[in-house]
């Protein structure tokens, strides 16, 4: 079911989209013809077609006003155009960036670097002078993966880098046992920090998220998000749901599919082939059965707000406390997956999760619940999306019956269907761009047309 449009540009995302849009047209020299001006971030990521039961959840959950809600959805999206900017800009003293205030107001970037202050006040975002950069810290939790892959990290089930406080923190229920994982990895106690937690993550097997679906018959799990494979339809899940050749009933106990694919620990992703009575559609079930759009899978930055449809618990949303994280599991250590402030319970496994319209993830696991408060982690879709060639289903354009990489526009690299990554450069139209935040490209997001996502070189 499609929805009325919400335009809310308030003040706040007026004031930042006009930075950006003048740090990347210019002004016009004198004498030339106006030009249209370039797509803000928002318009790009469509923060406008936000439904009424995602903003519902976020006033619900993050304790905002329908107009607080949709402000919030347009600065993050300035944000995140902003803070991959400077990414580029800023280099090796890149530290990492993120949001704030209940409309996510306030951007502040991390250097290693004093001298960059400037540069970044320029874009209208805080600057932080820091010690260590996102390069060492990444390096850093690599090392704590690879330790992690030769132990038992049951007592220290997650770690990840945290920009805020510029460090790599493990999380344990027993100090030792984390303080143990970073002598094997080598890592300076400098750059980390050991955290206390009580609960060990669980996945959120056997029964149903978004929409529900049953494996072998047996055990549920949820729908996260439909997919096309060139004119195979089908739809992402969590790979803890079921093993390749799995098969899969609707809710409605109807034959559906097969699984083709599944990662599970490692990763936690897996996709589900339909048969013919099954249309993958680019939405997915929100509160009250209402239909929530999904126009894209940008990457939402830490501090953005996100929302997961479940059908244990409904919908609920939260803001994205950490990226690049590892968890631990009885099965085994995921990773990297994204840390978020959603609550979820069994069930939910393999739900979606979205920030905006933009697909972000399927439910991995957690701890807690929706009663006394929890946490989640999600498998990031984008990395689903890449490792299985698949295509993102979306409001945005014909994305059916087209291999990624299918698009490539003549003489050019760029793609319709390929994941990019930050860093990433192509040619179009005769030009170079490089990536600023990750994506799944899909048409009318050439990089001429979306400087929030391209920087032209």
């Amino acid at each position: 079911m499609h929805h009325r449009h919400h335009r809310a540009m308030g003040a706040a995302v007026a004031a930042t989209a006009a930075l950006l849009v003048a740090g990347l047209s210019g002004s016009a020299s004198a004498g030339t013809a106006p030009v249209d001006p370039a797509p803000t971030a928002a318009e790009t990521l469509r923060t406008d077609a936000a439904p009424p039961a995602l903003l519902k959840a976020m006033q619900r959950d993050l304790g905002l006003d329908r107009g607080q809600a949709e402000r919030r959805l347009g600065n993050e999206a300035e944000a995140g155009a902003t803070a991959a900017r400077l990414r580029a800009a800023l280099g090796g003293d890149f530290a990492g960036a993120w949001v704030t205030g209940a409309e996510s107001g306030t951007l502040t970037v991390a250097t290693t670097d004093a001298g960059d202050v400037s540069a970044i006040e320029a874009r209208g975002a805080e600057a932080k002078v820091v010690r260590h950069s996102l390069a060492d810290l990444d390096a850093a939790k690599a090392r704590l993966d690879r330790a992690a892959a030769k132990r038992d990290t049951a007592d220290a089930p997650v770690w990840y880098v945290d920009t805020r406080t510029n460090t790599v923190v493990v999380e344990a229920i027993r100090p030792a046992a984390a303080r143990s994982l970073l002598a094997a990895a080598g890592v300076d106690r400098s750059l980390a920090r050991v955290e206390s937690r009580t609960e060990r993550p669980r996945t959120f097997y056997d029964l149903r998220g978004g929409e529900a679906y049953y494996i072998n018959n047996s055990s549920r799990c949820s729908i996260g998000f439909p997919i096309t494979k060139g004119t195979q339809q089908g739809f992402a899940t969590a790979g803890h749901c079921g093993r390749a050749g799995a098969g899969t009933t609707g809710s409605n106990q109807v034959a559906q599919g097969t699984f083709q694919g599944s990662i599970f620990p490692g990763r936690d992703m897996a996709w589900v082939a339909t048969n013919s009575s099954w249309t993958a559609t680019p939405y997915v079930n929100g509160a009250g059965g209402q239909s929530v759009q999904v126009t894209g899978s940008t990457a939402a930055p830490v501090g953005a707000s996100v929302c997961r449809s479940g059908s244990t618990t409904g919908w609920h949303c939260g803001t994205v406390t950490q990226l690049n994280t590892s968890v631990t599991y009885q099965e085994g250590t995921i990773s990297p997956v994204t840390k978020t402030t959603v609550c979820a319970e069994p069930g939910d496994s393999g739900g979606s999760y979205i920030s905006g319209s933009q697909a972000q993830g399927v439910t991995s696991g957690g701890s807690g619940d929706c009663r006394s408060g929890g946490e989640t982690f999600f498998q990031p879709i984008n990395a689903l999306l890449q490792n299985y060639g698949l295509t993102l289903k979306t409001t945005g354009g014909d994305d059916g019956g087209e291999e990624p990489g299918g698009g490539e526009e003549p003489g050019g690299t760029w793609a319709a269907g390929t994941v990019y990554q930050p860093g990433d450069t192509v040619t179009y139209g005769g030009a170079t761009y490089r990536c600023l935040q990750g994506h799944q490209a899909q048409p009318g997001w050439e990089p001429s047309n979306v400087p929030a996502l391209w920087q032209r070189v």
